[in-house]
């Protein structure tokens, strides 16, 4: 059966707004498909790489023409953070900065044959490698944070910031999936996550789940004033400044009073886990 393919909208994605907003005039990296943007820009004094995955009506790979994360952008974040770890390990190491506005990963067959599961892997690999060699990683969600898009491009950061804006989406499966794994209707699932909160989508919830470590307001997500730039632009300086002081883990969420008022099964399982682990 053919698929009747999806309308193309022409709108500047977020994705694509945000990274300009961040870059400016700076020039993109080359070598790179159109779906992947990357580029070095100041920040104040610090020197950032920016990297956001856009939609791309050419494609070579259908599945990827609406902004998920295919072969293409997994092995494309792969090699551009890479490159920072490269030209870094003898001198100061460049923050990264990965703006999000991912529906999904890439479903296809073509993809599974192919070998998304390795193209994803690729990307987080990197972006632990770099955090791990101290190369301070914030996640700016502008979007989109939707299943493996996210996991691959945004999760692995120390820090997540995330527009508080109602288009925010951050889950382990789109919406409408989501419904109809759960035989529910997209209102019913909603009207659910009122009150359960990790079926929730938006940053409030993720917050409370500890996903999200900073939720900026006040901020027009799709058409931002050159002080709402600078807000955030602020705010990232913040969190590469507390980076660079810090741990170089993923953030601990268990520390939040917040959290652990929301995730107390959770906890007991973890403590469980860790006595167990630790019995001689």
């Amino acid at each position: 059966m053919t698929q009747t393919p999806q309308p193309f909208d022409t709108t500047p994605s977020r994705g694509h707004t945000w990274f300009n907003a961040l870059v400016g005039h700076a020039p993109t990296v080359p070598g790179l498909p159109a779906s992947l943007l990357v580029a070095d820009t100041m920040l104040e004094q610090e020197h950032v790489r920016v990297l956001s995955v856009v939609p791309d009506p050419q494609n070579r790979f259908p599945r990827a023409q609406h902004g998920e994360l295919g072969i293409d952008e997994g092995w494309g974040l792969a090699s551009a953070v890479r490159e920072v770890i490269d030209a870094d390990q003898k001198g100061h190491r460049r923050a990264i900065i990965a703006v999000v506005d991912v529906p999904s990963q890439a479903y296809g067959r073509r993809e599974e044959v192919l070998g998304i599961h390795l193209a994803l892997a690729a990307a987080i690999d990197a972006y632990v490698i770099a955090r791990l060699a101290g190369h301070p990683i914030v996640t700016l969600v502008v979007g989109k944070a939707i299943s493996g898009g996210f996991l691959a491009h945004g999760a692995q950061a120390n820090r997540v910031l995330a527009l508080d804006d109602p288009k925010i989406m951050i889950q382990a499966m789109a919406k409408e999936e989501a419904a109809r794994i759960t035989m529910r209707s997209v209102n019913e699932l909603t009207k659910l996550a009122e009150t359960v909160i990790p079926m929730s989508f938006d940053v409030k919830a993720c917050m409370q789940l500890g996903i999200v470590q900073k939720a900026l307001t006040g901020i027009n997500a799709d058409a931002p004033t050159t002080q709402e730039i600078d807000q955030v632009k602020q705010e990232l300086l913040t969190a590469i400044t507390e980076i660079r002081s810090g741990s170089r883990d993923l953030p601990d969420w268990s520390s939040s009073q917040e959290v652990r008022e929301h995730r107390t099964a959770t906890l007991r399982v973890r403590e469980q886990m860790e006595a167990q682990w630790h019995v001689q």
